[in-house]
């Protein structure tokens, strides 16, 4: 019963003729239980029967009342169950599950074979005292995991994997849970190509630019007429004729997707409909973000590409952070736990908290963690100190 049911399943793919026949036996635990049982009781009151006839026999032999015989013999009986029966083989059993249970289901199976009819005839009047408790028998628990089974074990790991791939395993997971909303770059970061202006700031912009892809709109980022993927007019840049016109010939269609849509929805429609880019909208159609294929991605490698400078570990043990930075990823750096379901940005969870833009200089308590406001402006708090948790 303390066998590891997944090495179990694992060492019959592998064809271990002793994992096989355990894993017939815990396919009916209660016939495998009723046969046990019915071995270990036997086996017990029959050695208290030869003992008490023992004790009997020696105490007539010496002239001792069987009175006093038989409690000193079901005392001494009891110390040898206990020790050599029980405690010694059942902790054995719990160490080393795998050394016992293999050989001992060699013995099990023919066995059960052996005294099926008598253990059918024990399940049934069990079966039926169960029933009459409320407890449904037909129905079993299926030994299965669910999601976050599945992420507290990749967690505690430890040694069997490195941290890294812990980490990308743990994005993968988080990709049915997570939104596009948690992810993406927020409207007042998009950078972008404004048609209504020259030419030339325009050809500067694409020469400066650190993307290869750039949303192109008129005057406001909720008039985007297309995407530029910049290699397709970097050699037209020095043409006298190059214009707004000749860079929206070269324009990608637009891509939009409300700010509800999955991580792992988002991955498959980039997938099916070849795409790297999308504009993320609320559901009145104004723009909110941008997000991009990249970003998906640094979900699951995000520990390989990570921008760490944007929380910065200090040598007191706390934490100089950018405010800007969404939570999920703080809470993927510091390994943290702070809630991702509301505000998706730290300076949004405070601003939450306080109900106010604070001032440089205050300090709160938010979720166990001490928090001192370093630098903000009018409008949003630009950075913040984790002082070390006591």
């Amino acid at each position: 019963m303390t066998l590891n049911r997944y090495r179990l399943q694992y060492l019959v793919k592998q064809k271990h003729k002793g994992a096989i026949k355990a894993s017939r036996l815990l396919q009916r635990p209660e016939r495998l239980i009723g046969l046990i049982l019915l071995g270990n009781n036997f086996v017990n009151i029959l050695a208290s029967s030869l003992t008490t006839v023992i004790a009997i026999k020696i105490a007539n032999n010496h002239g001792v009342p069987s009175e006093q015989a038989i409690p000193i013999a079901a005392g001494i009986l009891t110390l040898l169950v206990l020790i050599f029966s029980e405690v010694t083989p059942k902790t054995l059993a719990t160490l080393k599950p795998e050394a016992l249970a293999f050989p001992a289901a060699w013995v099990y199976s023919p066995m059960l074979k052996l005294f099926y009819p008598i253990v059918w005839v024990v399940n049934a009047i069990v079966n039926v005292l169960l029933k009459i408790l409320g407890v449904n028998v037909a129905k079993k628990k299926q030994d299965s995991l669910d999601k976050e089974e599945l992420k507290s074990i990749l967690s505690d790991a430890g040694d069997i994997m490195p941290v890294r791939y812990q980490n990308m395993l743990l994005g993968v997971l988080d990709l049915e849970s997570a939104t596009v909303e948690d992810i993406m770059t927020p409207r007042n970061e998009i950078i972008g190509i404004d048609l209504d202006d020259s030419i030339e700031s325009i050809c500067q912009q694409i020469l400066a630019s650190p993307h290869t892809r750039l949303p192109v709109y008129r005057t406001s980022i909720d008039r985007v007429i297309g995407f530029l993927h910049l290699r397709k007019v970097l050699v037209s840049l020095n043409d006298v004729n190059f214009d707004q016109k000749k860079l929206i010939s070269n324009l990608l269609k637009n891509s939009f997707v409300p700010v509800s849509t999955s991580l792992h929805k988002q991955m498959q429609s980039f997938k099916t409909h070849e795409r790297r880019i999308a504009l993320v909208v609320d559901e009145y159609g104004d723009v909110q973000g941008l997000v991009t294929l990249d970003d998906l991605l640094q979900e699951i490698v995000g520990e390989l590409i990570t921008e760490e400078a944007n929380v910065r570990a200090q040598n007191d043990g706390g934490y100089l952070v950018d405010a800007s930075v969404t939570i999920r990823e703080l809470n993927r750096i510091t390994h943290w736990s702070l809630p991702t379901k509301g505000p998706k940005t730290l300076n949004g969870l405070i601003i939450e908290f306080m109900e106010i833009i604070p001032e440089a200089g205050t300090s709160l308590k938010l979720h166990g963690f001490l928090i001192e406001i370093i630098e903000c402006d009018k409008k949003t708090i630009r950075e913040v100190r984790f002082h070390p948790l006591k």
